[in-house]
């Protein structure tokens, strides 16, 4: 450890946050670079980092002197992001037992119910929420665009584009078609 992060963590610790800031810059570009090389992700290493930062600061008291900053800064960062990765794993795990456990469709109705599911969600999410709050949910076009923050000529282009696209991807849903 350098003299200067020695005396930035000292005054980090008494609680001078300008110094611990000045450890940030100094770091930040080693920390994000193991955190890219981790998750191949920019948005989600920039996350990791800011992450990894405000657990150092948490944890700053716990710092020992013996061993390089930079050092325990990065064994904070890797552990984040094995942590990272394992949650992501986790979520992976979960999302693809759930696909293998879902129920084969009971009926055609059902079998066309899921694909107008499949058929909004490649909706421009603008629409989608178009959609969803008229169609779905019974609200008027002017108590739409005002959940939407948007004119009322704005959703009903949406709904018009929406139904476009809708008719589209089910020209050949039928009730009663059955599933492929």
């Amino acid at each position: 450890m350098t003299d200067d992060d020695q005396g930035w963590v000292e005054r980090s610790l008494q609680g001078n946050h300008e110094a611990f800031e000045l450890l940030v810059r100094r770091y930040q570009r080693m920390i994000y670079a193991l955190a890219y090389r981790m998750t191949g992700s920019t948005a989600d290493a920039e996350d990791l980092t800011q992450e990894t930062f405000i657990r150092a600061y948490e944890q700053l008291a716990g710092y020992r002197a013996e061993a390089k900053f930079s050092s325990w800064l990065y064994r904070i960062a890797v552990n984040h992001c094995l942590n990272w990765r394992k949650r992501v794993e986790r979520r992976e795990q979960v999302h693809h037992e759930w696909q293998a456990q879902r129920p084969e469709f009971s009926s055609p109705d059902d079998a066309l119910a899921q694909k107008v599911r499949d058929a909004l969600m490649k909706l421009n999410p603008k629409q989608r929420a178009a959609v969803a709050l008229t169609i779905y949910d019974g609200l008027s076009h002017a108590e739409a665009a005002r959940v939407l923050g948007c004119s009322e000529t704005t959703v009903s282009w949406r709904l018009f584009a929406a139904r476009t696209k809708l008719k589209r991807l089910l020209k050949d849903a039928k009730p009663g078609a059955g599933h492929e």
